[in-house]
């Protein structure tokens, strides 16, 4: 099917960073776009949502449209209140994230858009709104299989692994890797050995857990935030060090890696920087990785 990609909207993390420097790789929030014909799954709606909804709104016939969110931060759900389709009759948007009801999903997307936070509340949407019943964790949207699990962010967040078109893509938009695992080995000296044992048995499964839910993805695309020097000013906030992100990627086997939620700090030539140095490790490791930096823009062909 020619009208199967996937394209990045919104790729930086935290706020939007509209500056000169930052343009090469782009300044919205988090948004991706996975298209399969008239189905569309968007994954997050940070500042990125505003010019994906203008663009379908422009269109002659309203796509079958779902929203997944990964979790509540404002840099993940800030471009709803103008999110374009949510205010024109005829739209059918279903809209899923973390909650135990559909009431939890709602109240908290309704939440930033009262009074004094904003002006027009969601009681102003005209679409057809159906929040998504919390189930076995999975669901499915037209020919998009999804499966959501907790990772490694504060507050409840999830991240999606994906089938479509005979792919696994996976979207892991804030978690910071292996935290478990870096937070006891900084004071593993403090335990003693039968503590460590169990402590060492606890790392496993956590990394057994973690691999599983990348592993063998045709495509990921995941938290690459920090450079390890930022990385240890703000460890525990819920983010990668890149660094530790393709590590992980390679040990995963997955095929195509994008780095992801950009810190809205670093300039387009900070993050080439670590992109060069993300292909540095894959050449020393000898691995077959693709790593790519998700950039504003892009199009990934899925058929």
């Amino acid at each position: 099917m020619d009208n199967a990609y996937i394209r990045f909207w919104g790729v930086r993390g935290s706020y939007t960073a509209p500056f000169a420097s930052h343009m090469k790789v782009g300044g919205n929030t988090s948004c991706v776009e996975i298209r399969v014909g008239d189905d569309i799954l968007v994954c997050d709606a940070g500042t990125g949502i505003i010019p994906f909804g203008n663009e379908i709104a422009a269109q002659e016939s309203s796509p079958n449209l779902m929203l997944v969110l990964t979790h509540y931060h404002w840099d993940h759900i800030c471009g709803l209140p103008f999110f374009v389709p949510a205010f024109m009759p005829n739209w059918n948007i279903k809209i899923f994230g973390p909650g135990q009801s559909t009431k939890d999903i709602e109240e908290r997307l309704a939440a930033q858009m009262r009074t004094p936070y904003f002006p027009v509340e969601t009681e102003h949407w005209m679409a057809n709104i159906k929040y998504v019943e919390p189930g076995d964790g999975s669901f499915k949207h037209g020919p998009i299989s999804i499966a959501y699990h907790n990772v490694h962010h504060p507050g409840v967040t999830y991240g999606y692994r994906i089938r479509v078109c005979d792919k696994t893509v996976v979207y892991i938009s804030d978690n910071e890797c292996l935290s478990m695992e870096k937070s006891i080995n900084q004071r593993y000296q403090e335990f003693n050995e039968e503590e460590r044992r169990l402590l060492d048995k606890m790392k496993d499964e956590e990394r057994d857990i973690e691999r599983r839910l990348i592993s063998n993805a045709d495509i990921l695309i995941h938290d690459a935030q920090y450079t390890p020097v930022d990385y240890e000013k703000k460890r525990g906030w819920g983010h990668s060090c890149y660094i530790d992100t393709i590590n992980f990627a390679i040990d995963a086997n997955v095929q195509h890696l994008y780095l992801y939620h950009h810190d809205p700090n670093y300039s387009d030539e900070d993050i080439e920087k670590i992109h060069k140095h993300c292909l540095e490790i894959v050449r020393e490791r000898n691995s077959s990785i693709n790593c790519n930096v998700a950039r504003e823009g892009v199009t990934i062909k899925l058929a």
